[in-house]
């Protein structure tokens, strides 16, 4: 289960959460808004190296060629 950022809508509190799934909705735990995913941050491949040209924002990529 993978770390991914957030960053909430509403308030503007960042944290990371561990998720069993990217499409689950996480919620801010000041507010309870539900959080945006924040792209920002470094990537890590499956095996702790990171990959030569992955952002992390998986809905501008043609896929991962592992």
């Amino acid at each position: 289960m993978p770390f991914f950022d957030y960053k909430c809508p509403k308030c503007g509190k960042s944290f990371s959460e561990l998720v069993k799934d990217f499409k689950v909705e996480v919620k801010c735990p000041d507010c309870g808004e539900v959080a945006e995913r924040n792209y920002s941050g470094a990537v890590a491949g499956g095996f702790g190296k990171k990959p030569s040209s992955c952002t992390g924002n998986c809905s501008t990529c043609s896929g991962c060629k592992r």
